[in-house]
């Protein structure tokens, strides 16, 4: 069965089908809603039923709430349609200004950054001109039809190849190649790029930029297409990890802070090593930004890591520091073990 729905803003009618998502009957209709992780657990794609029923799908209970079903939210990348709909989002354009491509990629480099992270550059086809916006993310077409997703890492300007940070996951099916198998000059396919975790640069509101873990990878590629576009809005780093090898790129951020005088960076860590000498700020990284500025009414915040850091940060700061709600953007991650693929 088919059913109509309507989005807004900009009055788009599409069709969509009673088993698929809103976000793909969007996309299918060559319209990008915001979105990040489609797996529910991010909330990037969160917007309002204006009119009809859904299935609200599967996900995460802190990431969509019975209060705000009650509201009339739902996630667009689990929701499915019961009638027709009318639905309302944050912003909406079109998907064909930056085609999504299927295309195969050379392994260039290899570097262990830390004892569980991989940089791992992939050289792009001579022969096809692949477009992105910084912080955005790939697929990895891999065997059975299965896929894993990896933010780039590196600016869009002139790029040749793609930059990955990988984080070794116990029993992964990708991960678990890239740390034993992997060699360079190894061929790989990719789809992307996807998502729409990149810089708004219709605004010249300071930024916070969030990152756990691997997380910095998409912060990266924003901080080096600032720094090579000009722009000069405040950006500041809190850049989250459990000890110090975690921070496996510290030395790159600092050196951004030494050299414009509109960066900062703040290094947290959260586990207490007594072995291990740091005398830099503790605890949890989304609590160092609220102690720093209580007030983000007017701010943007860019936050990438795992779902139970992003779902604490958008909660804590819309609720406690003011930032509104249009002013998140997040990417969460997620990790497919082989026993759940």
């Amino acid at each position: 069965m088919s059913f109509q729905l309507t989005i807004l803003p900009g009055d788009h009618v599409v069709a969509v089908s009673e088993d698929q998502t809103l976000l793909d009957a969007a996309a299918d209709a060559g319209l990008l809603l915001p979105h990040s992780c489609r797996d529910g657990v991010c909330g990037a794609c969160k917007g309002k039923i204006l009119d009809g029923t859904v299935d609200y799908g599967k996900h995460g209970p802190q990431t969509l709430t019975d209060e705000e079903k009650a509201a009339g939210l739902a996630l667009f990348c689990c929701a499915t349609a019961r009638s027709d709909l009318t639905i309302e989002c944050r912003t909406v354009s079109r998907a064909d200004d930056i085609p999504v491509k299927k295309l195969p990629c050379r392994v260039q480099e290899m570097t262990l950054a830390a004892p569980d992270v991989m940089i791992l550059k992939v050289k792009l086809p001579a022969t096809e001109t692949f477009a992105f916006r910084a912080g955005q993310y790939i697929d990895f077409l891999l065997a059975g039809g299965k896929r894993r997703s990896f933010s780039i890492a590196n600016a869009p300007a002139g790029a040749d190849h793609l930059e990955l940070h990988i984080r070794q996951v116990p029993d992964g099916f990708f991960t678990s190649q890239v740390f034993s198998t992997m060699k360079v000059r190894d061929i790989l396919r990719f789809e992307g790029p996807l998502g729409s975790f990149f810089l708004r640069e219709d605004s010249d509101k300071p930024i916070v930029l969030l990152a756990g873990g691997t997380g910095f990878a998409p912060i990266k590629g924003i901080v080096e297409h600032a720094i090579a576009s000009g722009i000069t809005r405040p950006m500041t780093l809190y850049w989250g990890a459990r000890d110090r090898a975690g921070l496996y790129l510290h030395d790159m951020a600092a050196a951004w802070a030494q050299a414009h005088a509109w960066f900062k960076f703040v290094p947290v860590l959260s586990d207490n090593i007594p072995s291990e000498p740091w005398t830099g700020r503790r605890g949890l990284v989304h609590q160092a930004v609220m102690d720093d500025l209580p007030d983000l009414a007017g701010h943007q915040v860019y936050a990438c890591g795992a779902p139970i850091m992003i779902d604490a940060a958008r909660q804590d700061f819309t609720r406690h520091c003011a930032l509104p709600d249009d002013a998140f953007f997040a990417d969460a991650f997620t990790y497919a073990l082989e026993s759940q693929a």
